[in-house]
């Protein structure tokens, strides 16, 4: 990042680009239809703040959502997602990119959930190859992660690599915008988020490859497994990446991190993952996850019956539901869903 890094993310173009990217699924949003009706002054309005160093954060508003579990969500108006798409596109992810390990899996380009299940099953068969079916898996995630993360740990470690002061004072402003205890957590909603979350767990990243040097570990924001044939190895792993939490990143693992025999399997990213004796890695997917998916298909069904979405947009979601089930072994599954749902509008819709 260049000290003058700012100013890409402030351009009309940039600006206009972020706006192209924000509206995505939501054109009939109250709230984009009337930003677009005054698109260029908005958007030169928009500029002008940020150039001027008076651009803040407009609040934040709060809805619950239970997918897959109960959380509260809090969403910027559209002109901040705006600004959020353009700083993550053209100054974070660059930035973060390049200092992030290989196998932090979420919200990348050219990663996300298929990178994260394609590496962990590749890591499945490598071990099997290595060390037959035996083995055990570490599955470790952390207590309530985004309302734990820490500002000032956040800010230090940012204000270290960071040449540019407008793009850190942005960041400060950014993440001082939300509390969920004084001095901590992320807004749910935020891109941004995102990419601090991927961010503030990198020491343990840094931990388990280069220190501890495992070589099958994968990580989705929170969500962490690790195998070995040797389960003292993982107890000393877990034991070390307990303490590097408490200690430097001010976090707990949560009850559920446990170190399980191989042969049991491990849920990870929706599925749950198991070798077979003879090496075959089977992913099946969740029970909770079934549940999510029928209840998507009939919202949709009731959504497209009262005209809210047209049958294009119907197609869309149903391919890419069906594109993250052919992940998995789920053939008959896809045939009793899809062989039962039916679409059909209202009588007068």
């Amino acid at each position: 990042m260049t000290p003058d890094a700012f100013a890409t993310l402030a351009t009309f173009e940039n600006l206009y680009a972020a706006h192209r990217a924000a509206r995505v699924g939501k054109r009939r949003k109250t709230d984009v239809i009337a930003f677009e009706m005054n698109l260029a002054h908005e958007l030169i309005q928009l500029k002008t703040r940020l150039e001027n160093g008076v651009y803040t954060i407009g609040g934040y508003q709060r809805f619950i959502i239970h997918d897959p579990k109960t959380r509260e969500i809090q969403a910027l108006r559209y002109a901040d997602r705006i600004v959020q798409h353009s700083l993550c596109d053209n100054i974070l992810a660059p930035f973060f990119e390049k200092r992030l390990i290989h196998d932090n899996a979420a919200c990348r380009v050219g990663k996300g959930t298929s990178f994260g299940i394609a590496r962990l099953t590749a890591f499945l068969r490598e071990h099997y190859r290595r060390h037959g079916a035996a083995g055990w898996i570490l599955k470790a995630d952390i207590r309530s992660y985004f309302p734990s993360i820490d500002h000032d740990i956040l800010l230090t470690r940012l204000r270290r690599s960071i040449p540019d002061p407008r793009v850190m004072a942005l960041l400060e402003n950014i993440i001082d915008s939300f509390h969920a205890t004084p001095g901590k957590g992320l807004p749910m909603g935020n891109q941004t988020s995102q990419w601090f979350a991927l961010y503030y767990l990198d020491p343990i990243d840094r931990l388990i490859k280069e220190k501890l040097r495992m070589p099958h570990y994968t990580r989705y924001m929170d969500d962490m497994v690790l195998l070995a044939p040797d389960k003292t190895e993982l107890r000393e792993c877990l034991r070390q990446i307990r303490e590097k939490c408490a200690d430097e990143l001010k976090l707990e693992l949560n009850a559920k991190t446990q170190i399980t025999p191989i042969k049991n399997g491990v849920d990870y990213l929706g599925w749950h993952f198991y070798l077979t004796p003879t090496g075959k890695v089977v992913r099946t997917l969740r029970a909770a996850a079934k549940v999510r998916l029928k209840k998507r298909l009939k919202n949709l069904q009731h959504a497209y019956a009262a005209g809210e979405f047209d049958l294009p947009d119907i197609k869309l979601r149903i391919a890419s539901s069906n594109g993250h089930l052919q992940q998995g072994h789920t053939w008959r599954l896809r045939a009793k869903l899809y062989g039962r749902t039916v679409f059909r509008r209202n009588e007068g819709g």
